[in-house]
């Protein structure tokens, strides 16, 4: 009995020991990291480095900044993404001709045929949609057909679809591979993915017949040739999966929150249809025919500022990660050369001056008379800002104000339920519910419903 009292007192001291030893070893692993980053502090400022604890060795605060946030998932985007991006994206030239002058003209017709066929499929349903679900069919549609001429037919489209949903959910996942995971999943769902995109890929190089423009994946593989490197079928599925990655999430967002507001704010829907008549694009309830080019739909200034004042209260990425090139001052306090930075848009949008009235819609903000975004660099920057601005950004802005021409056209819209829902901010901002909206048929001769748009689009892609 003694020995046993002797051997439970003899063990809980080591325990006791233990304990002290493992608390003076984060203590001391503490200060080292402390004055590890300390020591990168920039000698030739005398500012101070930004007062707060650096954390843990290794993780940091990242885990109190997980609590604070609770379902900010930006930290494991970072983690879980990398098993999507093994392609090495081309020059940034190869993106100025995917999104050049010439190339966007040419992808409008083929953008207004899928948002055509698509509102006149939410105008045909009896029931209410969710827009937020179907929006984000809209933009994957759009990159597949558009952005890189894949000629898929509908019913296969739709499998795809829902297996890059499974995809796309899973990104934001930690990368760990046990069964049953997230991870495994968006693995698997990545394989059955690039499959399918393996065989679109091999039918457009088999088929080149009726092409009409150069698309997104014609420019990398010309590119790539120019170079005097042929791409691998591997690189070309990575590429077109991170292409329509790129195209569909984010719009999917905005073309959501661009028809909430539509819907908000009827007054705003109606002038816009008072500019698209002064225009000449539409004349008794109908588009006229060969209105739509990008020249006349840069000339609609009042629709300019309905986009991006819906980008600038609901923009769909918070924030952006950079790396400190030079040393500079904030507040009175050095940022070292080599720090990573991370900026938030929505609180730049939220707290810049140059806005009077931010929580309120009011597109006028941006008109000829105020003119809100001009008076500040950096005020304004739903793409994010300087060089590595998104490159994307004209196509985007030109899908959504294709899309506000065709619901302000030949749509007539209400909301399907009693109060407008909730918007959560993760992982892109969207309606909690989705957004529930009934379509009605098209409006005045735009009534009847035209047949084959996607024999339409197979003809020209």
């Amino acid at each position: 009995m003694l020995f046993a009292s002797f051997d439970l007192v003899s063990a809980l001291a080591t325990l006791a020991a233990c304990l002290v030893s493992l608390t003076l070893l984060l203590a001391v692993s503490q200060q080292l990291w402390q004055l590890r980053w300390a020591a990168t502090r920039d000698k030739t400022c005398k500012l101070p480095i930004p007062k707060g604890s650096m954390g843990f060795p290794l993780i940091g605060e990242t885990f109190h900044w997980l609590l604070q946030q609770l379902s900010c998932l930006h930290f494991l985007v970072l983690l879980g993404f990398a098993w999507s991006c093994s392609v090495e994206w081309p020059s940034h030239s190869v993106f100025s001709k995917i999104f050049s002058h010439e190339a966007l003209e040419s992808y409008l017709p083929k953008i207004q045929l899928v948002i055509k066929d698509t509102l006149r499929a939410w105008s045909s349903n009896p029931e209410s949609i969710n827009v937020y679900h179907e929006t984000q069919k809209l933009t994957f549609r759009m990159a597949i057909r558009v952005l890189l001429g894949f000629r898929i037919p509908d019913e296969e489209l739709s499998r795809l679809f829902e297996v890059y949903q499974q995809f796309v959910e899973n990104v934001f996942s930690l990368p760990v591979d046990l069964p049953f995971s997230g991870y495994r999943r968006g693995i698997r769902a990545r394989e059955t993915l690039q499959k399918g995109l393996e065989k679109a890929i091999q039918e457009k190089l088999q088929n080149t017949q009726g092409k009409d423009y150069a698309d997104a994946l014609d420019i990398l593989i010309e590119s790539g040739k120019e170079h005097g490197k042929e791409l691998t079928m591997q690189e070309l599925k990575d590429g077109t999966l991170e292409l329509i990655f790129a195209a569909y999430a984010t719009t999917a967002s905005a073309s959501t929150s661009l028809i909430m507001q539509l819907l908000k704010h009827p007054r705003v829907l109606e002038k816009l249809r008072e500019e698209l008549r002064s225009k000449g694009i539409l004349h008794n309830g109908c588009i006229c025919e060969g209105s739509l080019r990008l020249d006349n739909i840069n000339s609609l200034h009042y629709l300019d500022c309905v986009i991006k004042e819906v980008l600038r209260l609901f923009t769909p990425i918070s924030g952006g990660y950079r790396t400190v090139l030079q040393t500079f001052e904030l507040d009175g306090f050095q940022i070292p050369k080599g720090w990573s930075v991370m900026y938030s848009i929505r609180d730049t949008h939220d707290t810049a001056p140059v806005f009077k009235d931010v929580d309120v819609f009011d597109p006028d903000r941006f008109g000829q008379g105020r003119s809100e975004d001009k008076d500040g660099r950096f005020h304004y920057l739903p793409f994010g800002g300087g060089v590595r601005t998104c490159l994307g950004k004209h196509l985007a802005k030109l899908f959504l104000k294709a899309l506000a021409i065709e619901l302000a056209s030949t749509s007539r819209f209400e909301l399907a339920t009693r109060t407008f829902p909730k918007i959560t901010l993760v992982p892109v901002v969207h309606p909690v519910d989705g957004l529930k909206v009934k379509f009605f048929g098209l409006d005045s001769n735009q009534n009847e419903i035209l047949t084959g748009t996607d024999a339409m689009l197979g003809a020209t892609v």
